[in-house]
């Protein structure tokens, strides 16, 4: 007989926040611990990845103890160990997979790996307790940008995706171009705070036969082209108008594409996930959209929008549920593709 309170302890680990909760039925968090690495990274202008995969492994035990206590849980409490095991930094995945594998052992209990933009679909369930499938999800974050049918629980059906660079990824490269630094995406948000959206018009991509995929480097390389023609031509520019002007171009498009997939798959719960659901002239603009058009809106906070274990454990309560179970073999996959399954 299942038991009717399932307790996850969840291990985060594929970029640059090393992070572990405690999550019970995928819903509720009792504790959701992250160690952020940001301020190593500033020097460098982004994530270094081996200099990432060294600090995982000398904070990983640290988090995990600090969730347990927190939580008010031990090992002996949960009935399942979740971790991300791709996409991700190969190094930086390696630490939370061998970390939850020796659990794993140790304390005798199932191994569950999570896709890792599951966990930021998954956040959604937290944020909203109500929230259940179908829906249509816009993920989008640093290394992904995706738009995609919600089935059911871990049943996905991708409408689109980025050719080329992420939103997120454009973000932080406009960024480092103007001189703000890393991490891009919150300081372009707030740097467009003070500036006119409209006061440079930046281009919009459509792709030809894929109305639902994405392409932001034309949007990126635009932005590098005003600036240097202003400087041959010693003309002046304000920063905070570049920044709104970008950033209202980019949530243009992602916007306006989920609007349309919406529109022609007949959905009417829109969602939206990943680092980048954290800018404010996105959470805005969707959440106007979707009044206008009289869909229902989710987002998650923005602490369950950047990496971190709360959404592991959400995604990975509802694939244990599911039965799925791995091995000691379980490896990092750095490329696993949504919807992929295996080792």
């Amino acid at each position: 007989m299942d038991k009717k309170e399932v307790t996850v302890l969840a291990i985060e680990s594929s970029c640059d926040e090393t992070a572990a909760a405690v999550v019970v039925n995928g819903r509720q968090v009792l504790s959701n611990i992250i160690s952020s690495q940001i301020d190593i990274h500033k020097l460098y202008g982004g994530v270094v990845p081996e200099i990432a995969s060294r600090k995982h492994i000398e904070k990983i035990n640290q988090v995990i103890e600090e969730a347990l206590g927190e939580s008010g849980r031990t090992l002996d409490d949960m009935d399942a160990v979740c971790v991300t095991y791709g996409p991700g930094l190969v190094g930086a995945l390696l630490v939370g997979v061998g970390t939850a594998k020796a659990l794993s052992y140790a304390a005798e209990l199932p191994l569950v790996g999570v896709h890792h933009i599951e966990g930021h679909i998954a956040a959604n369930y937290i944020a909203n307790p109500d929230l259940e499938p179908p829906f249509l999800c816009l993920v989008a974050s640093g290394g992904h940008s995706h738009l995609v049918i919600v089935k059911d629980y871990g049943e996905y059906e991708i409408l689109g995706r980025t050719r080329d660079d992420a939103a997120g990824e454009a973000f932080d490269k406009v960024a480092r171009a103007i001189g703000l630094g890393y991490p891009g995406g919150p300081k372009i948000d707030k740097l467009s705070a003070e500036g006119n959206p409209e006061a440079i018009e930046f281009p919009r991509a459509s792709i030809e036969g894929a109305p639902y995929d994405f392409s932001f480097s034309g949007v990126k390389s635009a932005v590098l082209n005003y600036m240097n023609g202003c400087r041959m031509k010693g003309i002046r520019y304000s920063e905070a108008d570049i920044a709104a002007s970008f950033q209202k171009a980019v949530v243009d498009v992602l916007v306006s594409h989920t609007m349309l997939a919406a529109q022609d798959h007949g959905i009417a719960k829109i969602a939206i996930a990943g680092g980048v659901a954290c800018n404010s002239g996105l959470r805005s603009e969707m959440k106007s959209a979707c009044e206008q058009q009289g869909y229902s809106f989710y987002m998650p906070t923005p602490l369950l929008c950047t990496d971190n274990a709360a959404m592991i454990g959400a995604a990975g309560y509802y694939e244990y549920q599911k039965g799925v179970r791995h091995g000691l073999d379980l490896n990092a996959v750095p490329n696993l593709r949504l919807g992929e399954r295996g080792i």
